[in-house]
């Protein structure tokens, strides 16, 4: 019988870990998403990013490959246009910290997910985890052999 109260402690503590530890994500309006995107990147950390400047124009590179479109905001969803090839899209935006969603409206499939970091100063340099990279590189070449 004692052991009843020790367990239902347990239990009570594993539940408020797993509550705490859950990530809750909040949809952003139109002005919430403007203020905090413009100027930032949004990036997985290691393989792409997209600048979103001021202006609406979109820089993104994805393992090197760099593309520019443009970005607006429409009925509170973040738009992103890309002309050669990539089309338009529109997504709702979720925040949770520095963690960021992109949905799709009505689909059931998972978000489009990274983290907002500070944007390099020049909108056409590409974003910093592809420039770590080329440091590394460079580094390497001239290493004696």
């Amino acid at each position: 019988m004692k052991r009843a109260p020790i367990l239902a402690v347990i239990a009570i503590a594993i539940g408020f870990s797993t509550a705490a530890g859950a990530e809750v994500f909040q949809k952003l309006s139109g002005a919430q998403i403007r203020a905090k995107l413009v100027g930032r990147q949004l990036t997985d950390e290691s393989h792409w990013g997209e600048i979103y400047q001021p202006n609406g124009r979109l820089v993104s590179d994805e393992m090197g490959n760099t593309r520019v479109g443009s970005w607006h905001i429409m009925k509170n969803q973040l738009c992103k246009t890309y002309p050669e090839g990539g089309g338009s899209a529109c997504f709702d935006v979720w925040l949770s910290g520095r963690a960021i969603q992109m949905r799709i409206p009505g689909s059931t499939d998972f978000p489009f997910e990274g983290v907002l970091i500070d944007a390099p100063h020049s909108g056409t340099a590409p974003p910093p985890h592809r420039l770590a990279d080329r440091a590394s590189s460079k580094s390497t070449q001239s290493a004696p052999r």
